[in-house]
């Protein structure tokens, strides 16, 4: 069995495209955007580079259909698992927290001392 052989210059192609993405990255993170825009962007340059990593340095490219099953459903198993935990997190505040409630203080040993 015979895989697919991609040229150098794809190669570095991608390698240079991985550097520039992580260039702007970090060019992004000293720009303020305002609200969450900074961190949409470093999330939308952080996939794309995994993507380029999954479809040429892992072949997934040029795969067979199987395989880019069994990734898509990792891939799936990820998005659920976050937004399990996201949905936890995010819905904390929904139960107020009792106000009004003194602290007890802790019951002394008054019949200890003979």
């Amino acid at each position: 069995m015979s895989g697919h052989v991609v040229s150098i210059k794809v190669y570095l192609l991608i390698f240079f495209t991985l550097l520039a993405l992580t260039t702007t990255t970090v060019g992004v993170a000293y720009v303020d955007m305002g609200g969450h825009m900074n961190t949409i962007v470093a999330i939308s340059i952080a996939i794309f580079k995994a993507m380029l990593v999954v479809l040429y340095f892992m072949h997934l490219r040029y795969s067979g259909h199987l395989l880019k099953l069994v990734a898509a459903s990792g891939l799936l198993w990820l998005v659920i698992l976050l937004s399990l935990t996201m949905s936890d997190y995010l819905t904390r505040d929904w139960i107020e927290q009792p106000t009004g409630w003194t602290q007890i203080a802790p019951a002394t040993q008054a019949g200890s001392e003979h």
